[in-house]
């Protein structure tokens, strides 16, 4: 289906690829954040937060006939790097919980804000469906 890429002698990325090769359909899932399916937030804590994020990332997926293992790049922004670093391990198992144990390519970046005030995590994503 997809082709992790790791360069002979690297050391072994911990929770991503550091590389994707995949052929199929192309799907773009925008920025999605951590509300509800009614934009609404349940939860200021950030593993919540992550948790939903995620689950709205593969509903996303599930409108295109699209699973988890699907995915072969995202990227992360969040409000505060301490904080996830923090909740680390926790983040990992929801991750685990929604995405199961696959890990695309994937960047995470600290940004001042998000445009939703309450929002602490977005998640962009891009994924290959095999035809």
């Amino acid at each position: 289906m997809h082709s992790v890429l790791q360069p002979q002698g690297w050391a072994r990325p911990k929770g991503y690829a550091n590389g994707i090769a995949a052929r199929g359909r192309l799907v773009f899932v925008s920025g999605q954040i951590g509300w509800n399916e009614k934009c609404t937030f349940e939860s200021d804590d950030l593993v919540a937060q992550v948790r939903q994020t995620l689950l709205n990332v593969a509903a996303v997926l599930a409108e295109a006939d699209a699973r988890p293992e699907h995915i072969t790049s995202m990227t992360w922004y969040l409000t505060d790097k301490a904080e996830y670093l923090t909740n680390l391990k926790e983040i990992g198992v929801v991750y685990r919980e929604v995405m199961g144990w696959y890990y695309p390519a994937m960047a995470v970046v600290q940004v001042v804000a998000l445009m939703e005030d309450r929002a602490k995590v977005e998640i962009q994503a891009t994924a290959v469906v095999p035809e």
